[in-house]
């Protein structure tokens, strides 16, 4: 990035996304346990109900996991001064396209290719 202003605005966004994802992972850890069948409703399809909600929960935490990986991508590229940088052509990355996704690893051209 240009200067040490522009990386560490990055840098604490980064830190606010990551604190962000790590608190939602605290949570849903907290109330995830083993799956617990409704006892109003009897029978195969609460039990599918029940096993279907808690493959959902174990997505949403298997993204959440690739997301701090990339986090954690963002701030080597950050101390290795290549962040906002594409990693095919070495062109910057549009800063809107940072602000959606700082972890962004290519510019629009490359990622369309």
């Amino acid at each position: 990035m240009a200067n040490d202003q522009t990386s560490e605005f990055w840098r604490e966004k980064l830190i606010t996304l990551r604190q962000e994802l790590l608190e939602l992972e605290k949570d849903a850890r907290e109330h995830r346990g083993t799956v617990e069948l409704d006892q109003q409703k009897v029978g195969r399809l609460s039990r599918m109900d029940a096993m279907q909600a808690r493959a959902m929960e174990d997505a949403i935490s298997a993204r959440r996991k690739q997301a701090l990986l990339r986090i954690s991508g963002a701030f080597e590229r950050l101390d290795e001064n290549e962040f906002g940088y594409c990693l095919k052509c070495g062109e910057d990355i549009a800063v809107k396209r940072l602000e959606f996704d700082p972890t962004s690893l290519y510019c629009i051209g490359c990622s369309s290719n």
